[in-house]
């Protein structure tokens, strides 16, 4: 593969592929917390609605919702949505749906007893999540997410299926250019998986330091 080939179409493609791998793990994270401490509430209605959305976005397809952000909602609304940002929105709220469980999961995790503390101690239900709840849930959470950021960055493959330009779209670019599937096809799996890399390490980092926040030792 020819120097040009890897400016003009690989390097732009990677860009945009930590672009989408940032942006859908950006809004996932938001659903994942938001939807997620739902699924603990008080109200019967909110924890419904929270389970329902959970349900629905966990059941569905995060190609066909893509596919129906791009091509039905324009017509519904008016308006036509960028394939990029099409992309994002289906893989955050796809992910952030798996994310909400992990989240639950690590909420419902911690002891009553520190709930009980935190009654005790005249907090709101607020000042409970936030000063007592998610700095325990937070660090169990970690090792979760760690999968599931590099699930979706696997997942970022499928925009190029709406022709935005990611790594796998420039793969493909080249390799009708050249003819040399398994040269560009194996620098590509290198790729994703330096990402993965990145990713499983500064995670790790990560979870090294909020469990060191605690008094706890990773392992």
């Amino acid at each position: 593969m020819t120097a040009g080939l890897w400016e003009t179409w690989v390097l732009p493609g990677i860009w945009i592929t930590v672009q989408l791998l940032v942006y859908s793990a950006a809004l996932a994270a938001v659903v994942a917390f938001g939807v997620g401490l739902a699924r603990t509430h008080r109200s019967r209605l909110v924890r419904f609605l929270a389970t329902a959305y959970t349900e629905v976005f966990r059941g569905t397809s995060a190609l066909i919702l893509m596919f129906w952000l791009f091509f039905v909602v324009p017509p519904l609304l008016g308006w036509q949505l960028v394939p990029m940002w099409a992309a994002v929105l289906a893989l955050g709220l796809s992910y952030g749906a798996y994310g909400a469980e992990i989240v639950r999961g690590a909420v419902g995790a911690v002891a009553p007893a520190q709930r009980e503390a935190g009654v005790a101690l005249s907090f709101t239900p607020w000042q409970r999540t936030r000063l007592i709840v998610l700095p325990q849930a937070v660090p169990e959470m970690i090792p979760p997410f760690c999968n599931l950021l590099v699930e979706l960055l696997k997942g970022t493959a499928l925009v190029s299926l709406l022709g935005v330009g990611d790594v796998s779209f420039a793969a493909y670019l080249v390799r009708l250019a050249t003819q040399e599937s398994a040269q560009i096809y194996t620098i590509i799996l290198v790729v994703y998986f330096l990402i993965s890399l990145v990713i499983t390490r500064s995670m790790k980092a990560l979870e090294r330091r909020t469990k060191a926040n605690l008094g706890v030792v990773a392992k």
